[in-house]
C-alpha cells in the first residue's frame, strides 16, 4: 500500500455533495444529565439545550453542550426496553450519531440513497416558534448513523423540540476547544476498503492518506488506516482496521469491548495546545504518556518549531511535521468505563497530515495501558 506524508485535498468543484461541517455529535450514555456535568467541567463545554420530560418527551432525555463550534448531544433513555438503552447495553456510552450540516437534507439523502446508503431517517420537517430544519439520515459503519441537518431557516437556541438549557451559576471557562478536526471510525477485519469505497461512491468523499502496517505497528500490534475527506476538507474520517501482530491491536480491543464497529476518537482543534492540556489536566482529564526519550529526537525529526519544548515535554504532547508544516497533537485515555471512546487534542502549524511520525511512540503508550487492562495478548 502506497503511503504518502502529506494529504492531498480533494477539489472542491467535484464535490456532488457539499457539506459545510460537523452540525453535532450525539453520544448514547447510561446518565445524560452527569455526562453534561463531565463535559462541563473537565472539557470547559457551556450549557445550551436540554429535550426530555418538560419538553414533552417521554422515552429520552437530551443535554447538549457547546464550545465554539463543537456541539455534543448526550442522551439517555428514560425507561428499559428502548432503542438507545439497548444501543447502551450493547457498546457501552459511545457516538451514535455524526450530523452534518448540509444546505438541502432531502437532497443529500436522496443521493445517498440512489448512489446505496441504507435509510436511517427520511427527511422530516422539524418547526417551532423559531423556524423550521429538515432532517434526514443514514446508517454508515456499525450501528453509527450519519444525520443531514438543513437549519438555513432556523433562528433557534439547537434544533425545534429542544429548549434552552439555563445554568447561570455553573458554566466553567472553556478550555479553547475550536471545532471538530477529525472522526476516526473503527472496522472489522477487511471491512476497511469496504468502507472507503462507501464515502466514495455514496457520499463523493476521497481518500487523501493511506497507512499499511508497515505505518502503523509495533513489535506487537498492527493496524491499518485510510483517510477520507469531503470536497472542502472540513469533514474528515479516518478508517481503522486491524492487521495481524503478534498480539492484540488497539483496534481489536476496541471492537470486543464495544462490540461492535464504531467512533473510535474525535479530534478537536484548538490555536493553543500548551494552554489546553493545562487547563484539560487541571480539571482531571487523563492523557496518554510517551517515554521522555522522545523529546530526545523529536526536533532532530521535525526541525525547528514555534514552542518551548520544555512544556510540551512536561505534558506529553507530540509534534509531527509533513510538507506543510507541523502539528502538535496529544490523546487522552478511554472517556468510558470501556476501553474504547477517547479524544485527541490537535493544534495545526500548517500540517494537513496526522502524525505518522508520532504512530510507533503512540501505539507503545497504548500497548503499556493495553497491559495494565489485561487485554494485550
Amino acid at each position: 500500500m502506497e503511503t504518502t506524508a502529506t494529504a492531498q485535498m480533494p477539489e472542491a468543484t467535484k464535490d456532488f455533495m457539499p457539506i459545510n461541517g460537523t452540525d453535532y455529535i450525539e453520544l448514547y450514555v447510561g446518565n445524560s444529565k452527569q455526562a453534561a456535568h463531565f463535559y462541563k467541567t473537565a472539557f470547559g463545554f457551556q450549557s445550551l439545550a436540554y429535550a426530555g420530560l418538560e419538553t414533552g418527551l417521554k422515552d429520552r432525555e437530551s443535554y447538549v453542550v457547546v464550545q465554539d463550534k463543537i456541539r455534543l448531544i448526550l442522551t439517555s433513555p428514560l425507561k428499559s426496553g428502548t432503542t438507545i438503552g439497548k444501543h447502551i447495553d450493547t457498546h457501552g456510552d459511545g457516538v451514535k450519531v455524526v450530523a452534518l450540516w448540509v444546505d438541502d437534507a432531502s437532497y443529500a439523502y436522496n443521493t445517498a440513497l440512489e448512489r446505496g446508503a441504507k435509510s436511517y431517517m427520511e427527511p422530516t420537517l422539524e418547526e417551532d416558534e423559531t423556524g423550521k430544519v429538515v432532517r434526514s439520515g443514514i446508517y454508515t459503519y456499525g450501528e453509527t448513523v450519519h444525520i443531514f441537518v438543513e437549519r438555513k431557516d432556523y433562528q433557534g437556541t439547537f434544533l425545534p423540540g429542544f429548549k434552552a438549557w439555563e445554568t447561570p451559576d455553573y458554566n466553567p471557562a472553556p478550555t479553547g476547544l475550536k471545532y471538530v478536526d477529525h472522526m476516526v471510525g473503527n472496522v472489522g477485519w477487511n471491512q476497511m476498503n469496504y468502507w472507503v469505497d462507501f464515502y466514495e461512491n455514496v457520499m463523493g468523499f476521497k481518500n487523501i492518506l493511506s497507512f499499511d502496517d508497515n505505518d502503523i505497528s509495533t513489535e506487537y500490534t498492527a493496524l491499518m488506516s485510510k483517510v477520507m475527506s469531503n470536497g472542502n476538507g472540513r469533514i474528515k474520517f479516518p478508517i481503522n482496521e486491524p492487521a495481524e501482530g503478534k498480539k492484540k491491536s488497539q483496534v481489536e480491543e476496541y471492537l470486543d469491548f464495544y462490540e461492535g464497529e464504531g467512533v473510535q476518537h474525535i479530534a478537536v482543534a484548538t490555536d493553543d495546545i500548551i494552554k489546553t492540556v493545562r487547563d484539560l489536566r487541571s480539571r482531571g482529564v487523563e492523557f496518554l504518556r510517551v517515554p521522555d526519550t522522545y523529546y530526545e529526537v523529536v526536533t532532530d525529526r521535525v526541525g525547528k518549531i514555534d514552542e518551548d519544548l520544555a512544556p510540551l515535554k512536561e505534558l506529553g504532547i507530540l509534534v509531527d511535521r509533513d510538507d506543510e508544516g507541523y502539528l502538535l497533537q496529544i490523546f487522552t485515555r478511554p472517556v468510558e468505563p470501556r476501553p474504547t471512546m477517547f479524544f485527541e487534542i490537535i493544534q495545526r502549524k500548517g500540517a494537513q497530515s496526522f502524525g505518522k511520525g508520532n504512530f510507533k511512540a503512540l501505539f507503545e503508550a497504548i500497548e503499556r495501558e493495553q497491559e495494565l487492562r489485561g487485554t494485550l495478548h
